[in-house]
Order: structure tokens, then sequence, then C-alpha cells
């Protein structure tokens, strides 16, 4: 018997397609992923740790509705308790002594989760290695086991962003080094402290210019590899004007610094003479681009030049495939946030609710 509708991604608009899906009674399919980088089960928010700008949790003792909410076989992905905090108060509920400045990327993720598991979304925790957009049902063919038929497919594998692949960098991130500074720029981490924006194009001097114009700024630093920016003139222009942004040319960064808890600074490389520099900064973020999480589509629908699935109808998920939706950041390379990113997997279950019974399918 074919499916009613596969879900492969398990992000912000992976879980609200599956909640919206599973309350019409598609009795939803989702693919959530295994440990590969390309696809993460709960997406790119399970690498990160404050979440200020997700509407409806404010500050507040979230752990404690988190693990009264949450299965109790789930708690263990949970942020774990800081050390000093369990020596001290031992005999103390851990809800009660974890201090929260606001949910976690990780807490969020398994709220979602929980919320279309209480609706009976069934959850494969597996990837989708190809897909058969050829045969009717069509077909998606996950790792381990047999082909899937299906009569329509909501994509929400997302895209990640790209690091400069440093050991150090990957040491500190979380704790200082952020691929989204409209995400985690105002957080207190970075409050009152220089700044490093490493990135030559409109994205970077977009985060430069945010993390400037923040209360808090104090300095940032823009780390280009050339002499020039790849960014438009106006940007360029608006990103060398700033009197909080100094641009730093010809370098590259060669190592994170940091006291093992938190970056403290970075080892500075010239591209013209080899030669070493200490930059005292107390964040690090990286805008040289992201990579949609496409691989696995082998071209089997429309993209932009960046690898983005396109939409084929304005303002729908429709893609160049009839019955074949797409949701979240692998069709958004503009804002990529996590609320847009469930507002199109709302969408996309809606599309997809109204394309089943268009064609009949019960």
């Amino acid at each position: 018997m074919s499916e009613k509708v596969v879900i492969i991604g398990s992000g912000p608009a992976g879980w609200s397609a599956a909640i919206y899906a599973a309350r019409a009674n598609l009795d939803p399919l989702l693919f959530e992923g295994t440990v590969k980088p390309e696809m993460i089960p709960l997406g790119q928010l399970a690498y990160t740790t404050e979440v200020e700008n997700y509407p409806g949790f404010p500050f507040g003792n979230v752990r404690a509705f988190v693990e009264s909410a949450v299965d109790k076989d789930r708690h263990w992905n949970l942020p774990s308790i800081p050390n000093h905090l369990r020596e001290k108060k031992k005999r103390e509920s851990l809800a009660d002594i974890q201090p929260h400045y606001a949910v976690q990327g990780t807490e969020l993720m398994e709220l979602m989760k929980q919320q279309a598991l209480n609706f009976d979304t069934r959850v494969v925790s597996d990837d989708i290695v190809d897909v058969d957009f050829g045969s009717s049902p069509m077909k998606v063919i996950p790792a381990n086991g047999d082909p899937i038929e299906t009569h329509s497919i909501i994509i929400a594998t997302g895209a990640r962003a790209n690091y400069l692949g440093l050991p150090s960098e990957e040491a500190y991130k979380n704790k200082g080094v952020s691929a989204c500074a409209v995400c985690d720029g105002a957080l207190p981490l970075f409050w009152n402290k220089p700044l490093a924006v490493v990135g030559g194009g409109d994205s970077a001097v977009e985060e430069a210019t945010y993390l400037a114009n923040l209360k808090t700024a104090v300095k940032v630093y823009m780390i280009i590899r050339r002499d020039e920016m790849r960014a438009s003139k106006i940007m360029a222009e608006r990103a060398m004007n700033h009197p909080k942004i100094e641009i730093l040319w010809n370098s590259v960064v060669e190592e994170v610094v940091g006291d093992g808890d938190l970056v403290n600074g970075l080892k500075i490389k010239s591209t013209k003479d080899d030669s070493i520099s200490d930059l005292e900064v107390g964040g690090m973020f990286v805008a040289i681009g992201h990579t949609p999480n496409t691989g696995f589509l082998s071209g089997k629908l429309e993209m932009n030049d960046k690898g983005y699935i396109q939409w084929s109808k304005a303002f729908r998920t429709n893609t160049s495939v009839e019955g074949v939706f797409a949701a979240g950041d692998v069709a958004d390379d503009y804002y990529r946030q996590a609320i847009t990113s469930a507002g199109t997997g709302c969408m996309a279950a809606l599309d997809v609710e109204r394309y089943l019974a268009d064609k009949g399918i019960e």
C-alpha cells in the first residue's frame, strides 16, 4: 500500500509539515536522517544553543517545561547541565537549577518532534539516498530498507552552513563560533566584545552590519581573503563606511583561539607574505555561504544556480515535479530562519492535502 505523504527532513519545516499533515489525517511518514552532516536528526538547530527569536519561548524555566513535555526516553538528547551546578545542588531537581536565557535549539526541536509524535507521525531514523519521480506512485529509497511508494513527497532537508574546516573552529562551535549572526549575534555571549566576520560577499556584509548595529557592539572585523569584496558595490561601501566595521584585507583565519570554554581570539594569516598576527575577538561568524542538502535528488528537480530547489508557483511550495513539494531552507537561500522554515512546512502540508484531495486520494 502506498503512503499518502513522505516527509524527508526533520528541522522546523519537516516537523511543522508533519504536524499539519497528521492533523489532516494524512498519516505522514517522516525520515529524520542519521548522523550524516547533510541531514542530521532535528536539523541545523541541533547545532544551536539559545534561540531568542522563535516566538512563544520567553525567558523562564524552559527546561522544566521541556522535560515535562518530551518523552523521557529522549531526555538524553537535551543540553547537559553544567558540571558546577551538578556539584552545587546535587540533591535538587535538575529542572529547578538549570538556568535558561532562552530555549535551546535542541530543546525547541525536541518539542516540535514531540508535537508531531503526539499526532501519530511515524518517524524513521534513516536517510533517503535516492528518489524515483518517474514511477506512479513515486518512490523514495532509504539507505537501509526497501523502496517506499508514496503519492506525494515533502522535501525539507535544509541547507548546511559552510565552515572553514579548521579543527579549532570545530572545537569552538557554539562557544563563540557561529554561522548566523542574525540567529546568535545578540546573545549575551557576544555582548561588548569585538567580533569577527569571515567572508566578503553580500551575506558577510549583512552579518557584519547587523552585528555593528547592535546596542552592545564594540567593533566588528571583516576578514577578507583578497584585496576586494565579492559583495555588490553598494554593500561593500556600506561596510567600508560603517564606523564600527574594520576590514582586514588579504587575510585568512589560521586558527581559532580560546580558553577551552569560549573564543577569545584568532590567529590571522596574511595572504601576501604568510605572516601571522593575533586578533582579540570574543566571537567569529563564518559567512561563506550555505550548501543545500539536495545531493540525493541528482538534478531531478529544477534548482537555482546555488542548488536550492525552486518553487514552480508563486507563494506555493510546488516544485517542477507534480506531487513533490519543498519547504524550509532547502528552497530558501534568502531568509534561512527557523520561523520561516516552519511557516513553509505548514504551507507544504496544506498544499499536499489539497493536491491529494484533487487527485481523489484518501
